[in-house]
């Protein structure tokens, strides 16, 4: 569902202190009946266990594969546009207490960069020549006791053309992939005893093989730029 901007800036996230500049575009919430206080973790590592990002559906699949054409005729991806080249990872801005939280080479197939997570937060990044995005998960309790999943999307488009971009590809955003992850993510927490049980006996099989690394991003990430 999606709810205000205030839903994310008048909460204490810790990454208000490091977004200066950043707009929030978007701030949507997730159903994640029965959670309790704790479950963040849980909630992160059945995403990452269900590969979201490869499933996702038709329509958003459609989109992404426009996105990546685009990006390629017109060079919004080419190298020397993102992090570290254009734009200067949000990592740069933390403390070591934080940086440390992930490996931001450990993207786990994702187009995000991990920039931390915390028990209750996870921030990940990319950056083109569109603009440098974030998005922002966090666990946050409603009046019912429990508790859910917010997602928060801010940007820094890259000049007018940027601000053009974001604002072209909105009503997408809103109308099929924001609703499409919706469904998915929301499953996954229903689902979630079942793949954490799937992505553990994988993992046991996988001990007598060569070790494998662990994706530190939250799946089936947004189009955000």
């Amino acid at each position: 569902m999606r709810l205000p901007r205030t839903a994310y800036t008048e909460q204490p996230w810790r990454l208000h202190e490091f977004a200066h500049g950043f707009r929030v575009e978007d701030v949507w919430s997730y159903r994640t009946p029965g959670a309790g206080p704790d479950d963040f973790p849980v909630m992160l590592a059945a995403m990452r266990a269900s590969k979201a990002y490869a499933r996702q559906a038709p329509p958003t699949r459609f989109l992404l594969a426009v996105r990546r054409k685009l990006g390629a005729l017109l060079g919004w991806d080419r190298p020397g546009a993102g992090l570290g080249e254009r734009v200067a990872s949000l990592r740069d801005r933390l403390p070591d207490e934080l940086r440390d939280t992930v490996d931001p080479a450990d993207s786990g197939g994702m187009p995000l960069t991990p920039v931390y997570e915390l028990d209750r937060e996870f921030v990940g990044e990319l950056g083109n020549k569109t603009a440098h995005a974030l998005m922002h998960l966090g666990w946050m309790p409603t009046g019912d006791g429990g508790h859910e999943l917010r997602m928060a999307v801010l940007v820094k488009p890259n000049g007018r053309f940027g601000r053009l971009y974001m604002a072209g590809i909105a009503p997408f955003r809103h109308r099929i992939v924001y609703p499409a992850l919706t469904r998915q993510w929301e499953g996954i927490w229903r689902d979630r005893a079942q793949l954490l049980a799937a992505a553990e006996a994988k993992g046991a099989g996988a001990a007598a093989g060569p070790a494998t690394p662990t994706g530190h991003t939250a799946a089936g990430a947004p189009v955000t730029s």
